[in-house]
């Protein structure tokens, strides 16, 4: 697909990793930040692949549900660690059946700081 386009958002929310040997395992928080990568075969209306507004809305409407939150009390968490992998392929999952139209989610990045990132990449 010749065309791929991003957008990003921050949520808040707080988890801990069971079984975790360390720190990790206590409840902590993040200010997690989501970068979504998008891919079109061409350009629709106004020359556009995807109008990032649209994108970036679709993005924030899926992290209302994670916004401000303990993970693992989540129903998708109460068994899976939420880990950064696990909320990037938690997040692709439910873009991927809202873009549409031609559009489809190529990879979601999910990073709990500014340098640990997790990328969940489709197919």
């Amino acid at each position: 697909m010749p065309y791929e386009i991003s957008t990003e958002v921050i949520f808040s929310a707080a988890h801990y990793l069971k079984d975790y040997p360390g720190d990790c395992a206590r409840l902590h928080g993040h200010n997690w930040r989501v970068r979504v990568f998008v891919r079109a075969d061409q350009r629709r209306e106004l020359g556009l692949a995807l109008d990032f507004r649209k994108l970036k809305a679709i993005l924030q409407d899926v992290l209302k549900y994670l916004d401000h939150r303990v993970l693992n009390e989540l129903d998708e968490f109460r068994t899976t660690n939420p880990t950064a992998e696990a909320i990037a392929e938690w997040i692709y999952n439910r873009l991927e059946t809202r873009v549409g139209g031609g559009v489809t989610v190529s990879k979601v990045e999910v990073w709990e700081s500014p340098t640990n990132c997790a990328t969940f990449i489709g197919g």
